[in-house]
């Protein structure tokens, strides 16, 4: 027997009942940055192969990555799911599938905005494109969308806490902190175990610098969003960055060992964190020792990626960390050569990524005035990195570090250490440290 709609009244094609089940459960993980997903679509698509919204959340699942060999593996899901017979929204989520495909994001979320507004209750849509928006840095829209989809839904439908926590993260990430931390608080009282409504909490804490409540929270709750979840690493990445806050970096160098880089994961969100997280360490003033190296060869297979420019910076970090100049100047030559392509990296790298990295290799390297200028240039520009602010902090911070180095400069006894290496050469040109 086929069903014709799932759990909030959305049109679906090609499911059965048993199919149907284990889809809500992929769906909610997903909502709720739970783990498992993968296994309950596949276990939807055993049950019915033909269940158009179990392959798409495939693809989305692949698409939503900074990993362009993961993003790309969504080619033959889209494949598979187009030549089945799709309702009209299906076919609007294929269609922002192959936008992302294409290198269009913008087209991506433009798409799901039309899907969202025929169909406000698309809880995957909503979901994917809640993380375009942050993925391209879109605060505003981010707000706009999940906000214009509220009122087309209630408390008792399946996955209402997910969207009071994505409003939560929005409304952090636009300073509205009171705001954010109810939505939040709301979430989980329909959800205790919601990880993205305990993830939305550390951003409150951390940007309305609440370290004590921030650390008081995250160990309290550390069950809820530490076991079995998506997010587990970063949350602990929060927790880390709550006692430096108070300035202990002991206990942050323990957390990054036995927490963010334990398993040595090669997964790209792990890497920006565990790249943010010693540098942040290292501005304050703390020998991070080989962990520095372990880190720069980790990031090693990413320097030809060619795809995020959010990744291309905390790559360098890693980088200048290590004092690894070689790996600095690839990285740099590879930016700086694909800066003028007419694709989305391009641009990114041309206006964020190449002048980010370039003030990083400066400020490690010796020349504090050129990074400072890179830097305060780059700061109203800082946005289109995506991430969170959260995130984004580390470029202020290093900014605010090479000022007080230019005015006390016997203090920090750093001064410039020969920051000019040999110029890059490309199709464009040569090119140089400069601002």
């Amino acid at each position: 027997m086929s069903v014709a709609t799932d759990a909030r009244g959305c049109a679906i094609s090609g499911a059965h009942p048993s199919a149907l089940l284990a889809y809500e459960r992929a769906l909610a993980a997903f909502q709720g940055w739970r783990g498992g997903i993968g296994a309950h679509l596949e276990q939807a698509l055993q049950r019915a192969p033909d269940f158009v919204m179990a392959h798409v959340m495939q693809a989305y699942l692949a698409v939503s990555s900074r990993d362009p060999r993961r993003v790309l593996s969504a080619r033959p899901m889209l494949a598979r799911a187009a030549s089945l017979r799709a309702n009209e929204v299906e076919r609007l989520h294929l269609a922002a599938i192959g936008a992302v495909l294409a290198d269009d994001y913008e087209g991506a979320k433009a798409t799901l905005g039309e899907l969202l507004l025929r169909q406000p209750r698309d809880a995957l849509a909503l979901q994917v494109a809640h993380s375009f928006d942050h993925l391209t840095g879109d605060t505003v829209g981010m707000n706009a969308r999940v906000a214009s989809v509220l009122p087309a839904w209630t408390r008792e439908m399946p996955g209402y806490h997910a969207l009071l926590s994505m409003h939560a993260f929005g409304l952090g990430e636009s300073g509205d902190y009171a705001r954010a931390e109810q939505a939040a608080r709301d979430a989980l009282a329909l959800n205790p175990d919601d990880a993205r409504a305990h993830h939305a909490m550390a951003h409150v804490f951390e940007m309305s610098e609440r370290p004590e409540d921030g650390i008081r929270w995250m160990r309290e709750h550390a069950a809820r969003w530490s076991g079995d979840t998506i997010v587990a690493t970063h949350c602990w990445w929060h927790l880390a960055l709550f006692h430096l806050s108070r300035g202990d970096v002991d206990d942050a160098l323990l957390l990054y060992d036995e927490r963010v880089r334990a398993g040595r994961s090669a997964a790209i969100a792990d890497l920006i964190d565990a790249s943010a997280l010693l540098w942040r360490i290292r501005l304050q003033g703390a020998d991070a020792g080989s962990r520095w190296g372990e880190l720069a060869d980790a990031w090693d297979a990413h320097i030809d990626d060619g795809f995020c420019s959010f990744s291309d910076v905390h790559a360098m970090l890693a980088f200048v960390g290590a004092g690894d100049r070689a790996r600095a100047r690839r990285l740099e030559c590879t930016l700086a050569a694909r800066q003028s392509l007419p694709t989305r990296h391009g641009r990114s790298t041309r206006r964020l990524g190449l002048p980010a990295c370039r003030a990083l290799m400066a400020f490690e390297f010796g020349d504090d005035a050129t990074a400072v200028r890179l830097l305060a240039n780059l700061s109203p520009l800082a946005d289109g990195l995506g991430g969170s602010h959260a995130q984004r902090d580390v470029l202020h911070l290093t900014l605010l570090r090479g000022v007080a180095r230019l005015r006390r400069p016997s203090r920090h006894g750093h001064g410039p250490r020969n920051a000019m290496l040999p110029a890059c050469r490309s199709g464009a040109g040569r090119t140089q440290l400069q601002a």
